[in-house]
């Protein structure tokens, strides 16, 4: 970026200092599809097979602390991958693209940026500051950052929200004038991104248009048993992390760490209650022999199976086999019938001979 944005974003950071200080916390960020595809499309578009990254302003709404993006669109942005402090990011496209955007979409506003990251990189704040010049005055909840993860293979929801806080460093050194650093700390503030929960919502015509839009996705080469035992692995995965976070929440009530929250107690102690009991008899016996039954009808499809493909080779070896051998007896019969008329030819040419001789001995007598 240029010293002029450079300059106008520090101003811009100096006047909101106050008010952000009194903005209602950002509660949670919800991103709605057509934000990831928007994004997906940025980053396939400009960035892949790059190193480079996607940015892009967000818009929609924002109410008491709830961000809901609607909706977004790319700007252009270019970084220098030698120095991290010289990036590019065109405000005028930005100004104007935003001005078209409120004739079709009166209510969307600029609730943040995102990024396809994958992490936080040291420009992401200044982005911040410049994006935050756009936002309407009288704004309560300030702008957010999205990282929108494009790569493939991710099992869990591909956005992480954050927000800026203000965090008061009392340990930098005041320097005296005699040169002596007498004079104890100055306090300093400086900024910082704070995760914030993040979620996938839709409307219900986003549900009809991604239901339409997946219809026609179709991996032949992946079976319906594999998507499903892969829906099962991700379940217990996200199950294994949510255990381990209310027992990470216990104990650090236990210690001391954190206050006990009654609501959430109440919710685990009904997570709790509803799990089977599982050292019941005849519970076990009962899944024993359910699970004995579906390992059986397992091997035997596998055995099945096994059986089917070597009948299937077998009959390819047979046919095979037909295919060469006719070959083979047209090539043997081609050569029988050559060498019969060889024979043939042999014999017609042994009797010319002999009637030539007998010819000779009548003239001679």
């Amino acid at each position: 970026m240029g010293a002029d944005a450079d300059a106008a974003a520090s101003s811009a950071n100096d006047a909101a200092a106050p008010a952000s200080s009194s903005a209602p916390e950002v509660v949670d960020v919800t991103i709605h599809p057509l934000v990831l595809l928007s994004a997906t499309d940025h980053y396939h578009r400009v960035a892949r097979g790059t190193r480079k990254r996607a940015v892009g302003v967000l818009l929609g709404s924002a109410t008491r602390g709830h961000v809901d993006a609607t909706n977004s669109f790319a700007v252009p942005f270019e970084e220098d991958s030698k120095n991290a402090s010289v990036f590019y990011l065109d405000h005028n496209y930005l100004e104007n693209m935003l001005a078209m955007f409120r004739k079709v979409h009166a209510n969307e506003r600029v609730v943040g940026f995102y990024s396809t990251g994958p992490q936080i990189r040291p420009n992401d704040l200044r982005i911040h500051e410049i994006v935050r010049r756009f936002v309407p005055a009288g704004t309560a909840v300030p702008p957010v950052f999205v990282i929108v993860d494009v790569r493939s293979g991710r099992e869990s929801i591909p956005t992480t929200a954050y927000r800026v806080v203000e965090e008061v460093d009392s340990n930098v050194p005041r320097g005296g004038g005699d040169g002596s650093g007498s004079g104890g700390g100055a306090a300093e503030v400086r900024k910082s991104f704070a995760h914030v929960p993040s979620l996938i919502g839709a409307m219900e015509v986003e549900e009809v248009g991604v239901e339409h839009l997946l219809r026609d996705i179709n991996d032949p080469t992946v079976t319906t048993v594999a998507n499903l035992v892969k829906a099962k692995l991700s379940g217990l995965s996200t199950l294994t992390e949510k255990l381990v976070e209310m027992k990470d929440y216990l104990t650090a009530v236990a210690e001391g760490r954190m206050k006990a929250n009654a609501e959430i107690i109440a919710n685990m102690q009904a997570i709790v209650n509803l799990l089977p009991n599982l050292n019941v008899e005849e519970l076990v016996r009962s899944m024993l022999v359910k699970n004995n039954d579906m390992q059986m009808v397992i091997y035997l499809s596998a055995l099945i199976r096994c059986v089917i493909a070597l009948h299937d080779l077998v009959l390819n070896k047979i046919a095979y086999n037909d295919e060469i051998g006719d070959g083979l007896g047209d090539v043997k019969e081609e050569k029988a019938e050559k060498s019969d008329a060889g024979e043939e030819k042999k014999e017609d040419d042994g009797d010319s001979k002999a009637k030539g001789k007998a010819n000779s001995t009548k003239r001679s007598s």
